[in-house]
């Protein structure tokens, strides 16, 4: 069976590289999901992916609150670069060629993002790993997600969460909770459903990228997304 995507940009949490911890890295959870998404590369599948900050930045958020906004933005878009190299040595152990490009210049540790260079990367069977967010504070990852998504020509932006997928309502909380198999950019938007930023949910309407919110926890799911089988919820038009 072939993938149902030539191009994916995949976004992490940065709590999903804590594993059971409370914030930093666990090794062997970064070493699981690097073999995941190994195996969809070996499928021909061109990968970005984007990596949030939350597994380090959760544990100074009580003292970020009391920062300027734009400090403690800069703070989270450094701790993304942290994740992002973790996740090129898991990957380049799994014999990946990776690249981490990031938006804020940083050339000791890894290449300055320049768009035209990536898509080469990926032409050339590279993962890419993009850090830093968009560089601006007030964006999260989700936005730099669907930024990144759009800028590379991905055909699909995949979020991978702890649910699998979008909820009326959170489903940790609330044992009623009904799941969409699929819903339009829109209707999130209008119901505040906060599984991804809105901004990024914006953007990707407004360039008609879809968007896959599917669980990461399931072994898997990664590669079940690649070829189109139908997990986790949709947003956007039906594909």
């Amino acid at each position: 069976m072939a993938p149902r995507y030539k191009r994916i940009l995949l976004k992490l949490s940065g709590e999903v590289l804590a594993g059971g911890a409370d914030f930093g890295i666990d090794a062997a959870r970064v070493q699981s999901l690097a073999a995941e998404v190994a195996e969809v590369a070996a499928q021909g599948v061109q990968l970005g992916l984007v990596i949030g900050g939350g597994n380090f930045f959760r544990g100074v958020a009580a003292a970020a609150r009391q920062m300027d906004r734009v400090t403690a933005d800069s703070m989270g878009m450094l701790a993304t670069v942290i994740n992002c190299l973790a996740m090129q040595d898991a990957l380049e152990k799994q014999g990946v060629p990776t690249r981490v490009m990031t938006a804020i210049h940083m050339n000791q540790v890894a290449e300055p993002y320049i768009r035209r260079r990536a898509i080469r990367h990926l032409e050339k069977g590279r993962i890419v790993v993009f850090g830093g967010g968009t560089s601006n504070p007030f964006f999260s990852t989700d936005s730099a997600g669907s930024l990144r998504a759009l800028e590379i020509g991905a055909e699909v932006l995949a979020k991978a969460t702890g649910v699998d997928g979008v909820y009326d309502k959170d489903p940790r909380k609330h044992a009623g909770a009904v799941r969409y198999e699929h819903i339009s950019y829109d209707e999130v938007l209008a119901k505040n459903l906060a599984v991804i930023d809105a901004s990024a949910v914006a953007m990707c309407r407004d360039n008609r990228l879809p968007i896959v919110v599917f669980n990461l926890t399931t072994r898997g799911n990664i590669m079940r997304m690649s070829m189109g089988e139908p997990v986790g919820t949709l947003i956007g038009t039906a594909l």
